[in-house]
């Protein structure tokens, strides 16, 4: 807030998927403290892009990430009941209405991608629309739509029975980094395995225990959590950029995606869905190794270290460990508030200090 009193100025562009996963850490803090200062930041960017006959010119509907922010739209209207904010979030549930597919229902990542499923972009499409279902309506189709993503990426992306995916998946082989055999990209790679994983976790919150699908969601994000737990780094708690390659020398620990893990584990816990006594020291380890790359600055506010901004998918292996780290990436700075979140709330067992 220091660094951006205008939530617009958030990196990168005004409206993207950005706004919608820092915003909702600012919910997530309004939530957990009472202090109104954070929902006031967050209905402050809403209030720049919804006009006052609900309509939403940023929006464009082009791809998943542009449906992320959303969510921001939807928190606000849960707040206040405005009908403003009801219409403008019905307009962006309507773009899934036809948006492209592949042959198995997977939705593209983006409409100039043809054919290509990112592991990133079941969490743009995905927060929003679970969102939607919970707060405003329609809630069987968004929630079986939801499960039916998240499943077809868990078909598409795992890596044989580690509990992990891959990050890309092209039905047409037809791009550079696909396997021209399976369509599957080289590696997994930490940050998009992370919005994986939170999307897993945050689904499985806001279902209903009678919920259609919410057994395979919980089973999906149990493995997750397992298959996490075997290539986390003993010595550090954090994971790797490319997660399951730890003994190559070249690789490094990535900030965001550890962070994102920490989140989602712990959520796991607190839902129920693993044995807390195994897990929440695996997610206490990772917090502790997060918040060594946190540092504060000439200008007395927290950097991020140690990640990278806006990754695509890659060709090949040295592509992802050879990636541009960048202070504060804008992906890192969400990621770590959300952890933050989770780990530091009143009640939190012994071994973790605040603050």
């Amino acid at each position: 807030m220091a660094r951006h009193p205008d939530p617009l100025t958030i990196p990168y562009k005004s409206w993207c998927y950005i706004h919608g996963y820092v915003l909702t850490g600012f919910e997530k803090l309004f939530e957990l403290t009472g202090a109104h200062r954070f929902f006031t930041y967050l209905k402050q960017y809403v209030d720049a892009h919804v006009t006052r006959d609900g309509e939403v010119p940023a929006f464009t509907g082009e791809s998943l990430d542009d449906m992320m922010a959303g969510s921001a739209i939807v928190a606000v209207f849960q707040r206040t009941g405005d009908p403003r904010y009801r219409k403008a979030a019905e307009r962006i549930r309507r773009s899934f209405e036809e948006y492209p597919r592949n042959s198995d229902g997977g939705f593209w990542h983006a409409r100039n991608l043809p054919h290509e499923m990112w592991i990133d972009g079941v969490f743009m499409g995905q927060m929003f629309l679970t969102r939607y279902g919970a707060v405003i309506g329609d809630r069987d189709a968004c929630f079986d739509e939801a499960v039916r993503q998240i499943g077809i990426m868990s078909d598409r992306l795992a890596k044989g029975t580690s509990g992990l995916y891959f990050h890309g998946y092209d039905e047409a082989r037809a791009v550079s980094w696909a396997d021209k055999s399976t369509g599957l990209s080289c590696d997994v790679w930490s940050e998009g395995l992370g919005w994986y994983a939170l999307v897993l976790a945050e689904t499985l919150a806001l279902m209903n225990p009678e919920d259609a699908g919410r057994r395979k969601v919980q089973s999906m994000l149990r493995g997750l959590v397992e298959g996490l737990a075997r290539v986390q780094d003993p010595k550090t708690g954090l994971w790797y950029q490319v997660v399951d390659k730890g003994d190559q020398d070249d690789n490094w620990h990535d900030t965001s995606g550890s962070a994102m893990f920490v989140y989602a584990i712990q959520r796991a816990v607190e839902l129920g869905c693993v044995d807390a006594a195994l897990y929440r020291p695996v997610a206490q380890r990772g917090y502790a190794g997060v918040k060594t790359k946190a540092e504060i600055g000439t200008d007395g506010l927290v950097d991020i270290r140690d990640a990278c901004d806006g990754v695509g998918v890659q060709n090949s292996y040295e592509d992802y460990v050879r990636y541009e780290k960048v202070l504060n990436a804008k992906e890192a700075v969400g990621s770590v508030l959300w952890a933050s979140v989770i780990m530091e709330k009143p009640g939190r067992p012994s071994g973790l200090s605040s603050g």
